[in-house]
């Protein structure tokens, strides 16, 4: 009787557990899935590990932090303008021996930071125990920009692959629930919009308008909505004309309660699995456009423009080799990502067809 419910019990689990267990089992997959995870979770609080404000100042019995709010040089009475030099003032704290004292981050540079006051010599400056990446030609830090790129990267793919598949999906599904005439309509629509020139559109929006972060997520999702539909549609066509559709029918179900609850969670498994090779195109995307100057305005840390600027100083090998370097790691650890989300969501281990 207990071998009886044991097997009852193996038998009720569900596909997607079975399929998160098969991911589990593919580790190159799934150990590339945390680490990528890890770093672009830490990206989000990089200030309190990467930056040139300070955490916390304690100056003359009272505390402060610079980290979340801006603070002039003038209130620690530092002669400089602007905002207050957390580094020099920390330096000037410890000369003091006095009870006032400055708390940085583990890595105290920002990605924006100019650092020509500080360093010896012009700029770039090549690696060293101070600047583990060394600096660019502006002398900012390339360590503290790599990984606020990161950041910068990953998000606009993971906003551009989010509202693209939305777009994607929603037409998708009405082509192929509906068919018929509104299917030859919206297939004729997106024909249209496919063969608009994707680079000459961005050329032109560059030239009336400062592109920012949303302005290309908006443009790059416009453009990137079109391949996901065919995969949609082509599964409502198939999914439609099954047994537990009619079924469904029968019962009364209206045809949103087809759409939403009966076939499209039937048909994600190609969204899934393409997922994080769209990732890595939109990623690859950015960082072309912001190679070639149409992309972020500067002086934003972005892994294109770092690529740029170490292309035109090729003599400067760290400027070429870790920008690289940085992409090359995370496309190919997204890259096996999806090898491994394709992998365990294969249907065929769990057909009955076998």
């Amino acid at each position: 009787m207990q071998e009886e419910n044991k097997n009852i019990k193996q038998f009720s689990v569900s596909l997607l557990r079975k399929r998160w267990r098969k991911f589990k089992t593919i580790k190159r997959g799934y150990y590339s899935f945390l680490i990528v995870l890890a770093i672009y979770s830490i990206s989000f609080v990089l200030p309190m590990v990467i930056g040139r404000n300070a955490l916390i100042v304690k100056y003359n019995g009272s505390y402060t932090f610079p980290v979340f709010t801006y603070h002039a040089a003038s209130e620690y009475n530092q002669n400089i303008s602007g905002e207050a030099n957390y580094r020099l003032l920390k330096k000037q704290f410890s000369e003091e021996d006095g009870d006032n004292w400055v708390l940085m981050p583990l890595y105290p540079f920002g990605p924006n930071e100019n650092l020509l006051d500080e360093m010896e010599g012009n700029p770039p400056h090549s690696p060293s125990l101070q600047h583990i990446m060394g600096t660019d030609t502006s002398g900012r830090d390339v360590f503290s920009r790599l990984l606020y790129g990161l950041n910068v990267s990953m998000s606009f793919a993971l906003t551009v692959t989010l509202f693209a598949f939305l777009i994607g999906i929603i037409i998708g599904a009405l082509q192929g629930f509906f068919g018929g005439i509104v299917d030859i309509i919206l297939h004729r629509f997106i024909e249209i919009w496919a063969t608009l020139p994707f680079l000459y559109v961005i050329i032109i929006v560059s030239s009336l308008l400062v592109p920012n972060f949303f302005l290309l997520c908006l443009i790059m999702t416009l453009f990137s909505w079109v391949g996901i539909t065919f995969y949609i549609r082509g599964e409502f066509y198939r999914e439609r004309g099954k047994d537990y559709v009619s079924a469904a029918v029968a019962m009364g179900a209206t045809n949103r309660s087809l759409i939403f609850t009966h076939i499209l969670p039937n048909s994600l498994t190609p969204v899934i699995s393409f997922a994080p090779f769209a990732i890595v195109g939109n990623i690859t995307a950015l960082v072309s456009l912001d190679f070639l100057g149409f992309g972020l305005p500067p002086p934003t840390p972005s892994w294109g423009q770092m690529i740029q600027q170490g292309m035109t100083n090729i003599e400067y090998w760290w400027l070429v080799a870790f920008p690289l370097g940085a992409e090359f790691l995370t496309l190919i650890a997204i890259v096996f990502i999806g090898e491994a989300v394709r992998e365990a969501f294969d249907p065929k281990p769990y057909s009955r067809l076998r």
